[in-house]
Formats: C-alpha cells, sequence, structure tokens
C-alpha cells in the first residue's frame, strides 16, 4: 500500500468514526465508554494521519 493509499484510508477511517461519535452522542442515552472508545481511536488516527503527512 502506498503512503497515499495509507493516508486516505485513514482520511475515510477517521470519517467513520466522526459520524459514529456523532450517531452516539444524539441518542437519547449515549454510552460514555462508547463514546470514550470512539475518541480515542479517532484521535489514534489523527496522530498516525500527522505522522504520515509530516514524512
Amino acid at each position: 500500500m502506498s503512503l497515499e493509499e495509507e493516508i486516505e484510508t485513514l482520511k475515510k477511517r477517521h470519517a467513520f468514526l466522526e459520524r459514529a461519535i456523532d450517531e452516539e452522542s444524539h441518542r437519547p442515552r449515549p454510552d460514555p465508554e462508547t463514546l470514550s472508545d470512539l475518541k480515542r481511536q479517532k484521535l489514534r488516527i489523527k496522530d498516525e494521519l500527522f505522522r504520515l503527512e509530516r514524512n
């Protein structure tokens, strides 16, 4: 997988997690553990994107 493909894949995953966080947040009773996990995953991807895009 090329660097560009990897970055694109991570961007898609980041967008998916953003939507999942939004959906969970707007549920009548959002699960704090689920939200925390989704946000943690999103942050890891953001950090990885930053690292890859700097190179």
